[in-house]
């Protein structure tokens, strides 16, 4: 398949199989992560994954802050918390931060986003469904999260990648991406 084709294709998929995903195509993802293009090649990933007892307390920690951020949203809780629990894999992915040069941290978290983007498509190839989340059940802003996977203060959490195989149905009901056309978007000098 070629690139353009292959990002024309990539969607972010929430809703998976109760199904186990191989060991040897979570090892593919990171591998292609790790080709991302990097600044002075620091490659300032890491990345904890996250599957059966580790997940049970993920679900745990992320019933915690739901509960605390929507207080009186009883069904959003409900709904974010199966989300959770019918993931088969989450991947935490975090980028270094270098003491007393933050032009360099910055360009650290460009690198992360590239490596995450290299594993969202490698992920499609392996027929794979993919979402990079930040905010409510990724909990990436929450200092909690940083201590369940025990990072040094060193790192920033760029994203909770949520994985597995697509639910048939789902992925049949999802409308194409409708995109800006880039014509819009481009300034030639």
């Amino acid at each position: 398949m070629k690139t353009i084709d292959l990002l024309k294709a990539r969607r972010a998929i929430r809703n998976y199989e109760n199904r186990k995903v191989e060991k040897e195509k979570i090892e593919y993802l990171l591998e292609a992560a790790t080709l991302a293009p990097t600044d002075r090649l620091r490659e300032p990933w890491s990345f904890y994954v996250i599957q059966d007892e580790a997940k049970e307390r993920y679900e745990e920690l992320a019933k915690e802050f739901l509960l605390e951020r929507f207080p009186t949203k009883p069904n959003l809780v409900e709904s974010s918390l199966k989300v959770v629990s019918t993931t088969p894999v989450m991947i935490i992915v975090t980028s270094d931060l270098v003491i007393d040069d933050e032009d360099a941290s910055e360009d650290n978290e460009y690198a992360v986003c590239c490596a995450i983007h290299s594993m969202w498509l490698a992920a499609s190839e392996l027929g794979l469904g993919f979402v990079w989340r930040t905010r409510g059940v990724g909990l990436v802003r929450d200092s909690r999260l940083h201590t369940f996977i025990g990072a040094p203060e060193n790192k920033k959490i760029i994203g909770t990648i949520f994985l597995g195989y697509p639910d048939k149905e789902a992925l049949n009901s999802m409308k194409p991406s409708k995109r800006t056309p880039y014509h819009e978007k481009t300034v030639w000098l």
